[in-house]
């Protein structure tokens, strides 16, 4: 009875921030297990999960693999808590709400992934993001994890995520071009995992490579904000953003098209709250949120400002404070992303990118790209 209370509680929570009398059912309110490491901070582990699940609509279940803490002297300790209580979280929240989708997260040791393989193999979507290593390159799982995770987590997996450096360890060999990327997905799908994304490649100077995969799908994106992607708690939000537009009935490219627009939104291109302007900060990122959902149709100030109540000179100042830029810099330099990714990651016509982005006409668009670039879009292709 007390577990039904907090669930209705937290639907009319839910209902009330989103003023939509329509998502005040349970039938709206998909829920999603996260299975990972506690995060003190609040920046990743289950905290962000439960933020991002929520963020989407997702009713988010939880299941703590371990605690962290950091001292004065900014040092890691972590706290395992026993196989035990790890699948009595988990047992629990299958038994009660039935998840639409699981996210295996941060497991530390082996015993415990193979006792959670038996109590989540009934799950239809498993999404494994096992957090081998973190945004620093330290090693966060022991070889012996590692197998159990190759051996009984990835063959249930709809959907693997891994850094490409953790693909290396898991198959002990190089994925350092687009070529071993590829082989390195194909080998996960003989594994059982239906499909892989692979995060962080570093063949090309200057921008991070993420390939999608699955059989008879293969799709290369890149990115030029490799100190944004590569941000502390990024993967494990983005993993939990795909796992709950599965639970919504997205296949899993789309499920990975619509959590890369709010990772990038939310978490990449966003700045943290400064305890001496809260206030710009949450603007700038109402800013950058707007971006995103209308670049394609505006490209003025104005438009932005209006949209936030406040005047374009005031906006300047919001973005001058929080990142040094104008706010016509910061639309500008959103458009360019967008472009390059078009024109690296697609054969589309110069034409459609153009109309795509918003722009009057191909000149248009080849005059911007010129001016911020230094070179027509035809030469970057």
């Amino acid at each position: 009875m007390e577990e039904r209370n907090n669930l209705l509680f937290s639907e009319q929570l839910f209902c009330v921030l989103n003023k939509n009398p329509y998502l005040c059912t349970m039938k709206n309110l998909l829920p999603i297990l996260t299975i990972t490491g506690s995060d003190s901070t609040g920046s990743s582990g289950v905290q962000a999960d439960i933020k991002t699940i929520s963020d989407f609509g997702g009713y988010a279940l939880s299941a703590i693999t371990c605690l962290t803490t950091r001292g004065s002297s900014g040092r890691q300790k972590v706290f395992d808590l026993s196989d035990e209580i790890i699948v009595e979280q988990v047992r629990n929240a299958i038994e009660t709400f039935h998840p639409k989708v699981v996210k295996v997260g941060w497991i530390r040791n082996m015993s415990t992934v193979k006792i959670l393989r038996d109590e989540i193999i009934g799950c239809r979507n498993i999404v494994c993001s096992p957090g081998i290593y973190s945004s620093k390159g330290n090693h966060l799982v022991n070889d012996a994890t590692v197998s159990a995770i190759m051996s009984y987590i990835v063959p249930e997996s709809v959907l693997l995520i891994l850094r490409c450096s953790e693909a290396e360890l898991m198959l002990n060999r190089p994925v350092s071009s687009d070529e071993e990327m590829v082989e390195a997905a194909e080998c996960f799908v003989r594994r059982g995992a239906k499909w892989v994304l692979l995060r962080g490649g570093r063949q090309t100077e200057g921008r991070l490579t993420a390939l999608l995969y699955g059989e008879g799908f293969k799709q290369f994106f890149t990115t030029y904000n490799m100190e944004g992607w590569q941000r502390h708690g990024v993967g494990g939000a983005l993993s939990s953003a795909i796992a709950t537009r599965l639970a919504y009935g997205d296949d899993v490219p789309t499920a990975i098209r619509n959590a890369h627009e709010y990772i990038h939104s939310q978490v990449v291109y966003a700045v943290k709250e400064n305890i001496h302007s809260p206030r710009s900060a949450d603007l700038y990122n109402q800013f950058l949120n707007l971006i995103v959902d209308h670049y394609q149709e505006a490209h003025d100030v104005a438009f932005y400002a209006n949209r936030l109540a406040i005047t374009s000179r005031y906006l300047s100042q919001v973005t001058d404070k929080t990142i040094g830029k104008s706010p016509k810099h910061v639309i500008a330099e959103y458009i360019i992303s967008e472009a390059k990714s078009l024109l690296d990651n697609t054969r589309l016509p110069i034409q459609t990118i153009a109309s795509h982005l918003g722009f009057s006409s191909q000149a248009a668009f080849c005059k911007f790209f010129k001016n911020h670039e230094g070179h027509a879009p035809t030469r970057r292709r």
